[in-house]
């Protein structure tokens, strides 16, 4: 799946500016991003009218006939005039792993805010969230390799952002070996969250993740690209540089753009599909836009297992 349709989005809430990413990279402390992410996003989705698929979030469910009423959540049913029934985290857990591309194509940001960085906010948000709703949490971040490795576990979210908080890009990404040590490493099927700007093959990538998907995990990719990356914007001629390689080229971007546009959709489009192919569901992921439609996204795949009582079975 592409990046989400305008059906899928829910209204601005009162917390939504807390999801600028340039407003995330001023507080200076993933803790705070991530708590001040979620929050901010949970409270605009209370407040919110819905639009599209309903959601319903992941530490409650519909009051039905016969629940404990000690159970109903009464401060959501003043909000929402909707009865809830708070569920605790044995009812709920899961495994969720995140999955990093620290990889210095990811130091690019033409707005201030680097892909390297919005991945950590996007990362540190999607941890937060999960152990929010009680499922037990790990990290991970490569580059050509696998560089960090935390298991999942209830008690581990202070190391995992600062695991995050000091990842680097220091090293050239080779994507097929880094995905080939992922799999290779022992994970609990769940929820796994790829975080990248997946500048590979798709036709070597996705059957590499596919493996993780038929050992029963669902996978959610976040492919993450910097604006300039998407519309060549820049005016006159300019020296680029590979941020991978080193390399420098001179280039005069309106006698490219056309073109340019054409591969870099050809490529998200290629690589939407064979994702698709093998039962992982892919969102563009604009680094210039606050990180809702994200957060979104991963819940309503995680409250769509929740609600089917089991994980998807592998396609």
């Amino acid at each position: 799946m592409s990046a989400l349709n305008a059906s899928d989005r829910i209204a601005a809430g009162p917390g939504s500016r807390l999801l600028d990413p340039l407003v995330l990279q001023r507080v200076g402390n993933l803790e705070l991003v991530a708590r001040g992410v979620v929050e901010g996003f949970l409270h605009g989705l209370h407040r919110s009218p819905f639009t599209g698929r309903s959601l319903d979030f992941a530490e409650h469910r519909p009051y039905t006939p016969g629940d404990d009423l000690r159970r109903v959540d009464w401060a959501l049913l003043a909000r929402t005039d909707r009865y809830f029934v708070k569920e605790f985290e044995a009812e709920t857990n899961a495994n969720f792993t995140v999955y990093l591309d620290c990889s210095t194509s990811m130091k690019f940001g033409s707005r201030g805010v680097t892909k390297l960085e919005y991945g950590k906010f996007l990362a540190a948000s999607l941890v937060y969230l999960a152990r929010r709703q009680g499922d037990r949490i790990g990290a991970v971040t490569f580059d050509d390799e696998v560089r960090d490795w935390i298991p999942c576990s209830a008690r581990n979210l202070d190391l995992i952002l600062l695991t995050l908080d000091r990842t680097e890009a220091l090293r050239p990404g080779d994507l097929g070996p880094a995905f080939e040590s992922l799999v290779t490493k022992p994970v609990k099927r769940g929820i796994v969250a790829v975080v990248s700007d997946l500048y590979g093959d798709p036709e070597v990538l996705a059957p590499i993740l596919g493996r993780l998907r038929a050992a029963g995990s669902d996978i959610v990719v976040f492919h993450l690209l910097d604006r300039a990356e998407l519309d060549l914007p820049w005016e006159g001629a300019i020296t680029m540089e590979d941020l991978e390689t080193g390399v420098t080229l001179p280039v005069t971007p309106e006698a490219l753009r056309e073109e340019y546009r054409e591969r870099i959709e050809r490529h998200v489009r290629e690589m939407g599909l064979a994702l698709a192919g093998v039962g992982a569901e892919h969102t563009l992921v604009d680094t210039s836009v606050p990180l809702d439609y994200a957060l979104y996204r991963y819940l309503t795949l995680r409250q769509e297992r929740r609600r089917t009582g089991r994980w998807a079975s592998p396609s």
